[in-house]
């Protein structure tokens, strides 16, 4: 049986003949939102962040000799000084089709905003959540109001964000979807933490599948965890200051088909290349091309 050198790790195909690429497997993760900041004032918390959509499938069909653009989408700021957080980026997958997964929604400020629709949707201020991208998606919960805003959390890919609790804190972020595509099973595109109200009184509302959490003893939200595609935590404002809200993490593409078929010709973006079991596996964590 012949044997092809990919990078590092040797791979046998049928026969000794590595067979060309008709269709991949994929995973499109768009980047999360970024949380929103605590509002002016005591216990007006921002909202979590909505995860990036995911979509997954087989049988992408390929092209031999024509490139596949991948495109890895940023997740967006936390929002400071009392604004909102930023959406987070489309990441694209396009050769003879295109496959496009809507950034995360950004989080709102407090001071009684509605939340954002995107890939998922962000939590509420003093309101309805978001609504997430059908297919992608699922909506932010709802924040409430009662003294302090106790706001929602952002939607995730695989369940919508929670509403926030009087007396406890904001709504925990919405769940993720687990993949196997790498080799491993990942959480991917949980939504963000929304902030508390009170900081005397609020646990910390927890994010899902890598998305930051809202604020608990402290003002500041955290940061979503990088190429997951989860939102950021939401922040809270007290007498002394604007609570700051956490980033979204970046999207990521994975594509994978099985090993005994040919390796790519060539790819730019330098991903992560290898193979797990009976797959051939390429990670992007940036933007780039892969051609067969």
């Amino acid at each position: 049986m012949g044997l092809r050198y990919t990078g590092g790790i040797l791979s046998a195909g049928l026969n000794g003949i590595n067979y060309p690429v008709t269709a991949v497997e994929y995973l499109c993760v768009a980047g999360g939102g970024g949380g929103g900041a605590g509002s002016v004032g005591a216990g007006y918390a921002g909202a979590g962040a909505g995860a990036g959509g995911l979509l997954t499938a087989t049988g992408f069909a390929v092209v031999i000799g024509s490139s596949i653009t991948v495109t890895v989408g940023a997740g967006g700021s936390g929002g400071t000084g009392n604004l909102n957080g930023a959406d987070g980026v489309n990441s694209v997958l396009a050769g003879s089709s295109t496959i496009t997964a809507t950034g995360g929604a950004k989080g709102t400020a407090g001071n009684g905003a509605t939340g954002f629709s995107g890939g998922s949707g962000s939590g509420g201020g003093d309101g309805a959540g978001g609504a997430g991208t059908a297919g992608q998606g699922f909506a932010g919960g709802t924040g409430i109001y009662s003294g302090y805003i106790f706001a929602g959390g952002g939607g995730g890919s695989g369940s919508v964000g929670l509403t926030g609790t009087t007396g406890r804190g904001g709504g925990g972020g919405g769940a993720g979807t687990v993949s196997s595509i790498s080799g491993a099973q990942i959480q991917y595109a949980g939504g963000g933490g929304g902030g508390g109200g009170n900081s005397s009184l609020a646990g910390i509302a927890l994010g899902c599948a890598g998305g930051g959490n809202g604020n608990g003893p402290t003002t500041t939200g955290t940061s979503a965890i990088a190429n997951t595609g989860s939102g950021g935590g939401g922040g809270l404002a007290v007498n002394v200051g604007v609570g700051a809200a956490g980033n979204g993490g970046s999207g990521i593409v994975i594509i994978r088909y099985p090993s005994y078929l040919a390796p790519a010709t060539s790819t730019t973006g330098s991903p992560e290349t290898y193979v797990s079991g009976n797959y051939r596996v390429y990670k992007f964590i940036a933007s780039g091309t892969i051609t067969f």
